[in-house]
């Protein structure tokens, strides 16, 4: 039942429409089915919509956003890319969850 709760409460923030919110602050994780690694800490970012695409379902998004390796996280200011984090060639993300959320927190510094 907790995680029931939980899984609500958050529903608003996560998105899993494979398009980037064109308004706000959002963490977007470009990762592939083919990929066992995933950003574990993806969703205990605050302060931000978190959206998923598949590059292997979305192919555009792959060339459009020049995804080299998997998984790659990009922060988007009202739909515009302001910071990127990318795997390294073992496909293993080195950034921490503490860096993605303090640069989270300085780009929002920036409006103020």
């Amino acid at each position: 039942m907790k995680k029931l709760l939980l899984a609500l409460l958050f529903l608003p923030f996560i998105s899993f429409s494979q398009s980037i919110p064109k308004e706000g602050l959002s963490v977007v994780e470009f990762n592939a089915s083919f990929s066992n690694t995933k950003c574990e800490y993806l969703n205990k970012l605050d302060d931000c919509k978190i959206v998923k695409i598949d590059i292997s379902k979305n192919t555009k998004a792959q060339g459009k956003y020049k995804i080299a390796v998997v998984p790659t996280l990009i922060i988007f200011k009202d739909g515009e890319e302001v910071a990127r984090f990318q795997a390294n060639i073992m496909m293993q993300l080195e950034a921490t969850q503490e860096e993605v959320q303090e640069k989270i927190e300085e780009i929002i510094m920036e409006d103020f």
